[in-house]
């Protein structure tokens, strides 16, 4: 009876424990590709693979293998040591909540985008050696929560800003060419202060300034203006408090630029009121210049005067164009010149309320007079 009840107690217990065990060994299937000078990942892999290793292939991680890894939810390690890889894309690894170990060493990777690690949420080792990273953005790093190893060995990085709430116990940071300048500064005090351990801190040197070649990063000596232009390391209440002094710093620019940019529109408002004013005043000019003559010639036909006796004298000869009246005028005396003259000119009305015609034949008023 004794023996049933244990037996009874224990059940559970023994059921639970044949599921962890039949549930360890279903996570525990590999498939090794190396050295198959594959150019993509293979699709008709078991779905319930969790350690896969494409090392020494020719795979690119280009669209078509993002979608294949997609359906192989279950991995727990990925390598692709070795491959053509230049880029990671974003989503590059979305569907792999389970993936804790990511291997990429020893790629042409350059560029890796901000959303590249979204969905690696329990990831604990990221591998990214003997690559020619340039630059890191710090925010790709958010989405790793539970990373406690980071490999940075062999690339082309500089400087690194720590991210936020970065919770690493182990980095490897050797082979880079760091500047050891102010900019390293938060680096250097987040590697001092923090539990993290800096792998072969040594041979983890400057490569520039000459000065410092032979300091270990974590031991370069800075100056107090160093100190004054960095804000301490990564730490929520100093990590507000640059945020509101960068704020203040960028609205005091912003101010500045909208000043700057108020005083240049009042100089291209004159500028162009200036234009303005020129071609109005050229184009009034040029009309004035061609309507002038017309005006002038306008006027001119109404500037009439009384003829002198001599102009009269030189009309009347122009008008009668006859050579006989001309020789029979040169043997009247004055008086009767100037009673023709008068005859021929006059425009006004006479004693007699008749009016004489001036283009009265010349021959026939001396016949009648």
């Amino acid at each position: 009876m004794k023996t049933t009840c244990i037996t009874i107690l224990f059940w559970p217990l023994s059921m639970l424990l044949l599921s962890d065990d039949s549930q360890s060994s279903r996570t525990e299937v590999k498939y090794n590709f190396t050295e198959m000078n594959y150019s993509l990942i293979p699709v008709d892999i078991n779905k319930n693979i969790t350690i896969l290793d494409l090392s020494y292939n020719q795979i690119s991680l280009n669209v078509t293998d993002t979608r294949v890894l997609q359906t192989y939810f279950l991995l727990t390690e990925l390598y692709l040591i070795e491959n053509n890889i230049i880029m990671l894309y974003n989503n590059s690894f979305g569907n792999l909540s389970n993936l804790e170990i990511l291997n990429i060493c020893t790629n042409s990777i350059h560029i890796i985008q901000q959303g590249a690690f979204i969905g690696l949420n329990k990831l604990k080792q990221l591998h990214l050696c003997q690559n020619k990273i340039f630059q890191l953005n710090p925010d790709i790093f958010v989405p790793l929560k539970n990373l406690i190893l980071l490999n940075l060995q062999g690339n082309l990085i500089s400087y690194f800003d720590v991210p936020r709430m970065f919770h690493l116990e182990l980095i490897i940071l050797y082979g880079n060419p760091w500047n050891c300048s102010c900019s390293l500064l938060n680096l250097q005090k987040w590697l001092n202060t923090s539990n993290v351990t800096l792998e072969n801190e040594n041979i983890t040197t400057c490569a520039y300034p000459d000065i410092l070649k032979r300091y270990s990063i974590t031991t370069v000596p800075y100056n107090a203006e160093c100190y004054s232009k960095f804000s301490p390391p990564i730490n929520e209440d100093l990590y507000n408090h640059s945020q509101s002094i960068n704020n203040s710093t960028f609205n005091s620019s912003l101010n500045n630029l909208k000043n700057s940019e108020h005083t240049l529109l009042g100089k291209s408002w004159a500028f162009l009121l200036g234009v303005v004013v020129t071609v109005l005043m050229t184009s009034f000019l040029i009309f004035i210049a061609i309507k002038c003559p017309i005006w002038y010639n306008f006027l001119l036909s109404y500037n009439h005067h009384r003829l002198e006796e001599h102009e009269a004298e030189t009309y009347e000869d122009g008008f009668t164009g006859n050579s006989s009246s001309l020789s029979q005028a040169s043997h009247t005396n004055s008086e009767e010149t100037t009673v023709i003259f008068e005859q021929l000119h006059s425009f006004v009305i006479d004693d007699d309320g008749f009016i004489e015609d001036k283009y009265i034949d010349t021959h026939e008023l001396r016949e009648e007079n």
